[in-house]
């Protein structure tokens, strides 16, 4: 499933049929829909109303913060940027329509424009005053909450305020896949222009960039604007997608991570009034978020991708007043200090009275192969089986290393685009680590062969992967396949090293403890005993898979992420 139709799936069923069910554009009566004369009157109550001239610019792209305008008379053109850097208007609204899509819940740069088509009146809301609208009317909130996820998947589907980045199939593809993740992941319009594939448009925008081929990949942001293989926090900076967190602010929270655990904090601990940063790497969803579809997550019968759950989540905990920092890593938690402070890895600070770890695991790797870091960062290694890793593998094979549902996940996707798919593990079987249903899939496969009792143990190739040899370890046999992507998902390593020195306890396997209080006597307890899911250090709470003992499932994240927001209202309280 593609990262437009992952978003698709957050917004519900369509109402009506549709030419093309799977285009936001064909659903005109969800994607821009018409207030009712009774929605309209209770809306505008909430803003100002101004009569604007014909031509008026009410935004750019680039701003940050801006209103939300209600459409009363006359209508509102909304444009992007066109070949020849003239306007391209692509959507008109009209009496009783309103603009807006998802970074109105957010402080990014916003994708596109927006001008009065002629002389019109409108009710105009400040973001504090759209806050209120959506909390006191809950159905005008609805309306507008499926038409802005809508809206942002119509933007990607059709490129409108995108980013375009030049890459090459022979050359760049491990940093250019690396680019596309990261900006597929946290839904970012892209346009992909390959050397091999579209030579002329990707000769002519890199002339335009200044860059030659030797510079791939290229990401042009935006006129004048373009990168030679930037890092993800560049392109980030370059595009507006991160949010400057403003000197000296205490947050009530700071959630680092915003994996299924994570977000689920930040949703109840934003929608319960407290102020609530979420600092995350690379993308909301975590581990869970590359997974192409859960399907025994409770209340979704026919399943569900990790990303759509990840990006319904982000939207919930957003709506509520959530910041969500993208991509910011922390580098350090001063525990001495209260409130905590958190240092990012850009040299900033952050404060915050209680902090929620949330960081997760992450797969292991092939150490044990000297050359496994040639292929890694795209270059047939993978720890993702999203959309953007399948299509590598048409008509190809494919192996997954690992016994667990993640590893299921991918190798049932995987068989859809691959020509076969080996599974790869060192035990008898999958039953102990499998879920049954995944297991029976992948039974009834023709197109899927379990390898049992086996180990890769040899990796092959030019600039990218080209063979893969692995090892049964019972009979010694050896067996060398064509594959040129190889998915690892094999363990889990926790994401704690910017812990060292904190103070925070950790188990043998470096999992951060929770429930045990420090020393007898330490001042730092009060003589209390630690809440529900609290490290060694007070207000410092561990959910989720980076916690000791936790049990390596989706819901049991969120369920964690859920009920820790009681204890860290009660450490804010001083509740002892």
């Amino acid at each position: 499933m593609s990262e437009a139709a992952i978003l698709q799936n957050m917004a519900g069923p369509a109402a009506t049929a549709a030419a093309n069910p799977s285009d936001p554009y064909e659903r005109q009566a969800q994607t821009f829909p018409r207030l009712t004369d009774e929605q309209v009157a209770r809306a505008k109550a909430f803003g100002r109303i101004q009569d604007l001239p014909k031509g008026r610019v009410l935004f750019s792209r680039g701003d940050r913060t801006v209103d939300f305008f209600l459409v009363l008379e006359g209508n509102i053109e909304i444009y992007d940027d066109g070949p020849d850097g003239q306007p391209n208007v692509f959507t008109v609204h009209g009496k009783h329509q309103f603009t807006g899509e998802l970074d109105l819940f957010n402080d990014r740069d916003i994708l596109v424009g927006g001008r009065m088509g002629g002389n019109g009146r409108v009710a105009r809301m400040n973001r504090a005053q759209f806050r209120r609208l959506l909390t006191a009317e809950p159905d005008i909130a609805e309306t507008i909450m499926r038409a802005f996820i809508l809206r942002r998947v119509g933007l990607m589907q059709h490129a409108q305020g995108a980013v375009t980045l030049i890459t090459s199939r022979s050359g760049s593809v491990g940093h250019g896949l690396r680019l596309q993740r990261f900006l597929s992941r946290n839904g970012y319009p892209l346009r992909v222009l390959d050397l091999e594939q579209d030579e002329a448009a990707a000769q002519a925008a890199l002339e335009a960039s200044g860059f030659g081929e030797d510079d791939l990949p290229v990401v042009v942001c935006g006129p004048h604007r373009a990168l030679s293989n930037p890092t993800n926090a560049e392109v980030a900076d370059c595009l507006g997608i991160s949010e400057e967190i403003e000197p000296g602010a205490v947050f009530d929270v700071a959630v680092v991570g915003a994996g299924p655990s994570g977000l689920a904090s930040a949703v109840y601990a934003a929608s319960e009034g407290l102020r609530t940063l979420v600092l995350e790497a690379e993308a909301p969803g975590g581990q869970a978020g590359t997974s192409s579809k859960i399907e025994n997550y409770l209340g979704f019968p026919t399943g569900i991708s990790g990303q759509a759950l990840a990006g319904r989540a982000q939207v919930q905990a957003q709506k509520f007043g959530a910041r969500i920092a993208v991509p910011r890593t922390v580098a350090r938690l001063d525990c001495d200090r209260r409130p905590y402070a958190l240092t990012l890895d850009n040299g900033s600070e952050v404060r915050a009275k209680a902090v929620v770890i949330a960081t997760g695991a992450r797969y292991r790797r092939l150490d044990h192969l000297e050359n496994a870091d040639r292929f890694e960062g795209g270059n047939g290694i993978h720890y993702a089986a999203t959309a953007i890793e399948a299509a590598l593998c048409e008509r190809e094979e494919a192996a997954v290393v690992g016994g667990g549902n993640s590893a299921g996940q991918a190798a049932v996707y995987l068989s859809r685009f691959a020509s076969h798919v080996h599974i790869l593990v060192r035990g008898e079987g999958l039953a102990a680590s499998m879920s049954d249903y995944l297991v029976g899939r992948i039974e009834a496969s023709d197109r899927i062969t379990l390898h049992t009792h086996t180990e890769v143990v040899g990796l092959d190739g030019e600039r990218h992967l080209e063979r893969v040899t692995w090892r049964n370890r019972r009979t010694g046999a050896e067996e060398t396949r064509p594959v040129s992507n190889l998915f690892l998902m094999l363990g889990a390593v926790p994401n704690t090293d910017w812990l060292d020195g904190c103070g925070v306890a950790l188990d043998g396997n470096g999992f951060v403890r929770v429930g045990a209080a420090g020393e007898d006597g330490d001042p730092r307890w009060s003589g209390r005993a630690p809440h529900l899911l609290e490290t060694s250090r007070p207000g410092i709470f561990a959910v989720g898979d980076v916690r000791a003992g936790s049990v390596k499932r989706v819901a049991s994240s969120v369920g964690e992420g859920s009920v820790v927001v009681s204890s860290v209202h009660q450490v804010l309280a001083g509740d002892a």
